[in-house]
């Protein structure tokens, strides 16, 4: 009676098949991420910014967005500011980092300058030192 011990030859072959599924899965959560972080880049007070060439500012995570609407209401970054005093009590508690963050001003191009004077004047009285202004470039060929 014999009794066959150990391997066979067959099972020493090599298996030639990718296993896609990691790939997949990894794919499906870069997309997971990328749905959800797209609206958060984008801002939520509808304004129409002026059209003009100027150059490219790099936005830093840090910087303070301030939006007028064309009613001349004030918005720190998508909630709405009260009144003026307001602003200043918030601008003053950026102005005290360091390093000081941009604040950056969002006009509608159809809104009176009135409601972009008091941003500046606010940020005059804060303390705020570096201050731009946010526009569209107008159409290539406009």
């Amino acid at each position: 009676m014999a009794m066959a011990v150990g391997s066979s030859d067959d099972d020493d072959d090599v298996i030639s098949a990718i296993n896609t599924t990691p790939l997949v899965d990894v794919m499906l959560v870069l997309l997971i991420i990328f749905l959800i972080t797209i609206p958060v880049v984008t801002t939520s007070i509808p304004v129409q910014l002026p059209k003009e060439r100027v150059e490219v500012r790099e936005t830093k995570p840090e910087n303070i967005v301030i939006s007028v609407d064309n009613a001349g209401n004030i918005f720190w970054y998508d909630s709405r500011v009260p009144d003026v005093e307001n602003l200043v009590g918030r601008l003053k508690k950026v102005a005290t980092m360091k390093p000081q963050p941009e604040v950056h001003i969002r006009g509608d191009k159809d809104g009176k300058y009135t409601g972009v004077g008091k941003i500046l004047y606010a940020c005059q009285r804060a303390g705020v030192t570096k201050v731009a202004f946010i526009t569209e470039p107008p159409p290539l060929g406009g």
